[in-house]
């Protein structure tokens, strides 16, 4: 009974709302940022349409933050990928004026899609070298005035819950630009929406923000330890049944 509750729920309630939601914000954004230079319209409105989209999942959010980050610096973001409310659960309550590295196909979708090109989020096409390249120069040019970029080094979503390996990009652009690393442990979306499937299952969610890696250490650390490091902190914060 509970589950076609919800399934009621999610169809007549979560579905219009969030639909809705997600067409206004996309044209506040594409308007916002046609007629006003203000960095507001880039990111507040995706902001709130983000905490909203967590809280018609009737889940329980949890931030934990243990480190202290600069509002105003840039930062290289980089977080595990458990799920579609991962976008969600980290621009809603990062708490910073982010970028994503987001995938080309996303350019596709009605309204999103040219709101995210509007707003200067940056589109990888993994179809050859010249193209990851150019996407690594896009981000350099579009990490001004305190923006930082978002990526998820594993590249896609997981399947099992488990964390997967790490591709370079992320380390690539922080090494690149002298930026710090700020590690973010996600947990619960995998469970909120598995992948395959847009059935919403009410969970719990927690974002956890570590303490950042000093670009000194960065700009120093050979690749691999960087990644290695970066990885062992995301893992440090996931829940047991994810490890």
């Amino acid at each position: 009974m509970k589950k076609v509750v919800f399934f009621l729920y999610q169809l007549f309630i979560f579905a219009p709302i969030f639909i809705l939601a997600t067409i206004a914000t996309a044209i506040t954004v594409m308007i916002g940022c046609l007629v006003s230079k203000n960095s507001f319209w880039r990111y507040n409105p995706p902001r709130y349409w983000s905490k909203l989209a967590c809280r018609l999942t009737l889940s329980k959010i949890k931030v934990t933050r243990k480190g202290t980050i600069d509002p105003k610096q840039s930062y290289v973001f980089v977080a595990n990928h458990q799920g579609a409310f991962d976008i969600f659960l980290i621009y809603g309550y990062l708490g910073q004026n982010i970028k994503w590295m987001q995938k080309q196909e996303l350019r596709k979708i009605p309204f999103v899609g040219k709101a995210s090109e509007i707003a200067g989020h940056i589109f990888v096409d993994h179809s050859s070298l010249r193209s990851m390249l150019n996407s690594i120069d896009k981000a350099k040019s579009e990490l001004t005035d305190g923006a930082s970029v978002t990526i998820f080094p594993e590249g896609a979503r997981t399947r099992t819950g488990k964390m997967d390996s790490f591709k370079k990009g992320a380390f690539v652009i922080a090494k690149q630009m002298g930026l710090p690393i700020v590690p973010i442990t996600v947990n619960g979306p995998y469970d909120v929406m598995k992948i395959n499937t847009y059935l919403i299952n009410p969970s719990k969610m927690e974002l956890v923000i570590h303490d950042l890696i000093p670009a000194e250490t960065v700009e120093k650390e050979s690749m691999n330890v960087l990644m290695d490091k970066c990885q062992s902190i995301i893992y440090s914060g996931l829940w047991e049944k994810y490890k």
